[in-house]
């Protein structure tokens, strides 16, 4: 790729080049893993020390109780891993209704136990590790240990996100005694100690994982929600194992993009990039009018179907092929008017809080792996002297009785969060993600559209000014895109909407680009710079 590496942007980041490289939204959580890679240990190895450590220098996004997923460059194929939670045993359809009656659309929790699923990226970690790492669990998680003892200095984009979410969530079971402990939260700049999260990762690091399902914890776990009006057993969380997995991919401009198969919501991006290869996007100036709106269009169409149809494989009632099947793309695409925004629904189909963060070594070995609360803090609940922050993911399911996404027993629910890999003629190209709920397949596609079509560099796409669709006609756009371009946006019938979520905002990347030789040419990283992050190497 013939980058052109000066940036057109407003940015304080410029690319980072080197052979071993991590990129995360925190800094502490990258130097974590760029240790684990200069004391010879891998790409998995980093990746894991860096989640380890991200669960608590930026706990509004992730925790020791969160999701993970995964997809890695061995150095000879690309494996998939889904760590996402199932429901409890307990959780049926007629469990929520008596408990919470009316319309469950608007009566059922969006935090505390009755949302949280069996967390999964524990279980991921030690599957990650046992599969392709190199170094002792132990060592692997030693940086998390000693920051969870020693403390660290709370960074300005993670305080901002805490005291967002404080109001909301003091209540809940735990979280002021662990996340208030001041009766506040914490200031910019203040220390900040997790003496019971340090005990909790000790007893991971020496079980590899099994005192969390199987052990000391999943009783601490139980126990605590059965005093809280929870249903998670010991058999629940015994039952748990991570899934490896096939990708899901699709062409686009010469290169493959790989995404983790549902449950997920990756094959929103996978269609999106399926359906503008059916239109001029690749003749269009970059940053026009032109350009953001058939990548909207394109978002909005494959978000209608994925909404519809996506939930756990197994309970789906049509396949990922068919919703990547080329003529039902082509067609969904001729549907786009050039000139005017749309609603858009499902079509007729063929028949038949999140962390990201990406490694790479010189020997070749790639991780492009996600992890996420949810919601900011996810349930809000935490099991005191563990340091167990819980998701809220099982909040993503959907409490429709014919919808394919509907609460039931050992299910997984939808998901948002989709780590990313591009190929190039057979060979790992980037490994790369944009967190934030919904906009992670948005911020995919319009990074993923300015590199390959426009040829930015990594930095630079990341840093240039987005769009967020999130219903019917409205977008959000940053204060910096230009208002020429809002106008016409405008014009041609989308509704500009103010921006109504400052916790997630328009999402935030980390993006590795091998250059060559991994030994010797290395790879190009960027870190987005809506976050506190960086990308470090050498």
């Amino acid at each position: 790729m013939n980058f052109h590496w000066t940036n057109p942007y407003p940015s304080a980041r410029t690319p980072l080049f080197a052979r071993n490289i991590v990129s995360t939204s925190q800094p502490l959580a990258a130097q974590a893993g760029l240790r684990l890679l200069q004391q010879g240990g891998n790409a998995v190895d980093a990746a894991i020390a860096a989640a380890a450590t991200i669960t608590l220098t930026e706990p509004c996004s992730n925790g020791l109780g969160s999701d993970c997923f995964a997809l890695v460059w061995d150095g000879s194929q690309l494996l998939g891993l889904n760590a996402s939670g199932t429901a409890p045993a307990a959780w049926t359809l007629d469990y929520f209704e008596k408990k919470y009656g009316g319309d469950l659309t608007a009566t059922r929790p969006l935090r505390g136990w009755d949302t949280v699923t069996v967390p999964g990226a524990v279980g991921g970690w030690g599957a990650l590790h046992q599969r392709l790492g190199r170094l002792p669990f132990e060592q692997v998680l030693a940086p998390a240990i000693e920051y969870a003892e020693r403390g660290f200095a709370i960074s300005p984009n993670v305080q901002e996100k805490w005291r967002l979410a404080a109001p909301l969530l003091r209540e809940q079971p735990g979280f002021a005694e662990h996340f208030l402990p001041k009766g506040r939260v914490p200031h910019v700049g203040e220390h900040f100690v997790l003496p019971h999260a340090a005990q909790t990762l000790k007893l991971i690091a020496q079980t590899h994982g099994e005192a969390f399902y199987r052990g000391e914890l999943a009783a601490r776990l139980v126990a605590h929600a059965a005093e809280h009006g929870g249903v998670m057993t010991e058999a629940d969380l015994a039952s748990y194992e991570p899934q490896w997995v096939d990708s899901l991919h699709t062409q686009f401009h010469r290169h493959t993009l790989h995404e983790i198969p549902p449950n997920g919501q990756g094959i929103t991006a996978l269609m999106t990039l399926g359906l503008l290869r059916h239109t001029p996007l690749a003749q269009l100036e970059v940053d026009s009018p032109d350009w953001h709106h058939w990548q909207i269009e394109a978002i909005k169409a494959a978000f209608a179907d994925v909404y519809a149809h996506v939930s756990d494989p197994r309970s789906m009632r049509v396949t990922s092929e068919q919703l990547l099947d080329d003529d039902y793309l082509k067609s969904r695409a001729a549907l786009i008017d050039p000139q005017r925004a749309q609603h858009w629904g499902p079509g007729e189909l063929p028949r038949g809080g999140t962390i990201y963060l990406t490694t790479a070594d010189e020997s070749g070995m790639m991780v492009s792996f996600i992890q996420s609360n949810y919601l900011g803090f996810g349930s809000g609940v935490v099991v005191p002297g563990t340091g167990i922050s819980l998701h809220n993911r099982g909040h993503a399911f959907s409490m429709l009785a014919d919808h394919p996404n509907v609460v039931a027993p050992g299910k997984r629910p939808f998901h948002t969060i989709i780590p990313a890999f591009l190929m190039a003629q057979g060979q790992p190209q980037m490994s790369f993600g944009v967190m934030g709920a919904n906009m992670q397949p948005q911020g995919q596609v319009q990074t993923l559209t300015r590199m390959l079509l426009a040829h930015q560099q990594p930095q630079a796409a990341c840093d240039a000014p987005r769009w967020k669709w999130n219903k019917a006609l409205d977008i959000e756009v940053e204060p910096n895109m230009p208002d020429s371009v809002k106008t016409e946006l405008a014009r041609r019938g989308h509704r500009i909407a103010p921006v109504n979520d400052p916790y997630l905002d328009f999402g935030a990347g980390q993006f590795i680009w091998r250059l060559g030789d991994s030994a010797v040419d290395g790879y190009v990283a960027a870190s987005d710079p809506r976050r506190d992050g960086c990308a470090v190497g050498y």
